[in-house]
């Protein structure tokens, strides 16, 4: 007496393609997921040059003067005055260009990754892969004035 079973009432194969279509959702959603916020906290514009790609960045009140000291806190030439980190606004365009060629023809080592128009009308080139300095500091007229580590 053999028991045979209606393949209709079979519960479907582990190897079905409902599993297969989870794990491609599921996949899916991941990399979407990714590429958000990847996006999101991207720091590029969107190609445009000069104040339209401009942007604020701000810092809490009481830091106004860099403290010297530390491996990497020294100062030389002049910081302007009520300069901090982050403040500044970020520029792109031919002002920035400018000094950023000043910055490295001063300090080739490193790599500039943002430059910042500062209140007074000066620039802070913010500079990375250099142990030093990490801020350059350019004039209005584009000359070097000082360098914070």
């Amino acid at each position: 007496m053999g028991s045979t079973i209606n393949p209709a009432l079979r519960s479907p194969s582990i190897f079905s393609r409902k599993p297969i279509k989870f794990i491609a959702i599921g996949v899916a959603t991941i990399v979407v997921a990714i590429g958000a916020y990847a996006l999101a906290s991207s720091n590029f514009g969107n190609g445009a040059s000069g104040a339209a790609n401009a942007a604020t960045v701000t810092q809490p009140s009481g830091l106004n003067q860099p403290q010297a000291g530390g491996p990497n806190q020294r100062a030389v030439g002049q910081i302007p005055a009520g300069w901090h980190p982050r403040s500044g606004t970020i520029i792109t365009g031919a002002a920035a260009n400018k000094a950023e060629a000043v910055a490295i023809a001063k300090y080739p080592a490193g790599t500039v990754n943002r430059v910042l128009l500062l209140s007074d009308g000066s620039y802070a080139v913010h500079m990375i892969k250099i142990s030093w300095p990490h801020h350059v500091f350019v004039s209005k007229n584009f000359k070097v004035t000082g360098a914070i580590g």
